[in-house]
């Protein structure tokens, strides 16, 4: 087991991430919040709804199954977010509830050092730990976050002009 992983930080990231996109999401206009940078690509309010599929269907539910025993995984079906058809305003509230019901169930487990070395069986990667589990609920929040800040950074690459040449992230943007 990693040295990094303290569960008090993970919860702090966790908590966090429905307010840090609720500032960078809420009162937009619509062209932020539905860009994308192109074909197979997710605009912020479908990288949001995603991280909503995620509350109900992975996360948690996961942790359950691990803690009862260590089973086998449902499937996560990556894309079926893409059917959820609601205002960011919408979105933004549910995340933010049912981020805040997860966390508490978290926390109410009071997990010890070994249940967090209990495992479950990814049907892709096989045995994992709820320390994995958790640690990659958290990594999952900060990479779909930067994800947001770079389709909105992509959205404004032709209006910046020669600036482009100082932004890394737009250099390689054509």
């Amino acid at each position: 087991m990693s040295e990094n992983f303290n569960l008090s930080h993970c919860i702090q990231i966790l908590s966090h991430s429905p307010m840090v996109i609720k500032e960078l999401l809420c009162d937009l206009d619509l062209s932020w919040t539905n860009t994308n940078e192109g074909e197979e690509s997710w605009s912020p309010s479908q990288i949001l709804a995603h991280l909503i599929y995620g509350e109900k269907t992975d996360w948690i539910p996961r942790a359950r199954i691990i803690l009862n025993g260590g089973g086998v995984f449902d499937a996560f079906d990556r894309f079926a977010h893409l059917d959820m058809n609601r205002s960011v305003d919408l979105l933004l509230i549910e995340f933010e509830e049912l981020r805040s019901v997860n966390i508490d169930t978290l926390q109410s487990w009071d997990l010890s050092p070994d249940e967090l070395r209990l495992k479950g069986n990814h049907p892709d990667f096989g045995p994992v730990t709820l320390q994995e589990l958790i640690a990659t609920w958290t990594v999952h929040d900060l990479v779909h976050i930067n994800q947001m800040t770079r389709v909105m950074a992509k959205y404004y690459k032709d209006e910046i002009g020669p600036f482009k040449n100082y932004i890394s992230l737009l250099k390689s943007v054509d």
